[in-house]
């Protein structure tokens, strides 16, 4: 099968977003097929991995999925080597395990018999970078550490005393990457600003890969990657369509779509009619089922409010088939969208729904429900895993809650959603089905 490798980190800042983006476009620019992926619940960093390979990026989330909906999609890819990009530190995950581990990167090194390569910001420290990476090492027996790469290298002393000390321990380092050398791409605050919305985005991501050429011995990191093969075989995700042609929403405002959904949907025969709101362009007329993802809607507020066909066209969809908003595509379909400004904008008033950005709060972790009416296509007792991740607060929420939600410690959450008629909505990013047991 497929060899594979996941690139993880002690922590998050370390570099291993700029250091996977690298590696996924020098391999490229070598006529490797090189298949990326993602740890965990993250809309943006696949995308920028799309971008450095030209492949679609997977998320892989052990969590939310179980053993055989992720060998599914590792098994389903045709490539000749696999990049996962790790999430947050290698072992930081929920503090429960869920259906195949807590959602940390180490969960899928383990599952996948994939070797991790640390990337470690060796800034401030020299000789005790080998401590970490030792105690990384033997911290999970079933975990196989191919080596480090070290990235914010002071001085050629500095990358030397480091050497030395991980000599020592027979961990093998395949790069170091200067300090001057690092990369780092703007932020927002659900994480890095959209790779649609970056400038020169190609040149950003081959300037890594030239970094990455320059510093990281690329032939020595192929041969380290490995396969367990007796894991790939997989069941597939089911994740039902909700019609047979699905307007979905997609542009800067709703851009948090999951690829395996997707994927599954035009897996079971759908097909995906993709529309712009910002761009004023209703759903298609014989669309069967309308999907607002989530996104920036917050910063287009007005742009949004302003979107005439956009908002009659949705408005002409709910008189008889459904329609779903996830997160910023829930807030779309209320009643109003408050800005950080504390300006009111007029939304789709399809739902009664008022959210605020004025008193920013953060809402974030894992979630399980259980809907308690039909939701795209799925019948009420759906057992459902997802996340949940926004700083807007409920002003308003009128209409019947859609589903029983809990976190990641079955404690219940606020955050049920509600629907009216065929129109469902929730703060609940859907991942896969879940095989818990109801709350």
């Amino acid at each position: 099968m497929t060899p594979g490798l996941l690139i993880a980190a002690p922590r998050s800042g370390s570099g291993k977003t700029t250091v996977t983006l690298g590696l996924l476009r020098a391999f490229s620019r070598m006529g490797i097929r090189v298949q990326p992926f993602k740890s965990g619940p993250d809309y943006i960093d696949t995308a920028f991995q799309q971008a450095a390979s030209r492949r679609p990026s997977f998320n892989l989330d052990s969590w939310a999925m179980s053993p055989s909906q992720m060998a599914a999609i590792v098994g389903g890819a045709d490539a000749d080597l696999m990049v996962a990009e790790g999430a947050m530190g290698l072992f930081d995950g929920a503090p429960a395990a869920g259906e195949a581990g807590n959602g940390a990167s180490a969960d899928l090194a383990a599952l996948f018999g994939w070797p991790v390569i640390l990337v470690m910001d060796v800034s401030g420290q020299s000789q005790s970078a080998a401590a970490i990476a030792s105690g990384f090492r033997g911290l999970r027996p079933n975990l196989s550490m191919a080596g480090v790469i070290l990235n914010h290298v002071a001085s050629e002393r500095h990358e030397r005393l480091i050497r030395v000390a991980m000599e020592e321990i027979a961990i093998p380092i395949f790069g170091a990457i200067p300090r001057s050398a690092s990369l780092r791409l703007p932020e927002r605050h659900l994480g890095l600003v959209q790779a649609a919305e970056q400038a020169d985005l190609d040149g950003v991501i081959d300037r890594m890969g030239d970094i990455v050429e320059a510093h990281v011995d690329l032939n020595i990191v192929r041969r380290a990657a490995r396969s367990g093969a007796q894991h790939y075989r997989g069941s597939g995700l089911s994740m039902p369509p909700p019609g047979q042609r699905i307007a979905v929403a997609r542009d800067e405002a709703f851009s948090f779509t999951y690829a395996h959904v997707l994927s599954d949907w035009r897996n079971a025969g759908a097909e995906i009619l993709p529309f712009s709101p910002l761009a004023d362009e209703a759903p298609a007329a014989h669309a069967d089922a309308v999907w607002l993802p989530g996104g920036y809607p917050e910063l287009h507020a007005g742009r949004i409010a302003g979107a005439g066909r956009f908002l009659s066209g949705l408005r002409r969809h709910a008189s008889d088939r459904p329609i779903h908003g996830e997160c910023g595509g829930y807030m779309v379909l209320g009643q109003a969208l408050i800005d950080a400004d504390g300006q009111a904008h007029a939304m789709a008033g399809l739902l009664g729904l008022v959210t605020s950005f004025a008193e920013r709060r953060l809402h974030l972790g894992y979630r399980r429900a259980r809907l308690l009416a039909p939701m795209g296509g799925m019948p009420a007792g759906t057992m459902l895993n997802g996340h949940e991740f926004h700083y807007s607060t409920i002003v308003e929420q009128p209409d019947h809650p859609l589903a029983q939600v809990t976190d990641a410690e079955g404690q219940p959450i606020s955050s049920t959603g509600s629907h009216r008629g065929r129109v469902t909505g929730g703060f609940f990013h859907l991942v896969a089905h879940s095989s818990k047991a109801a709350p």
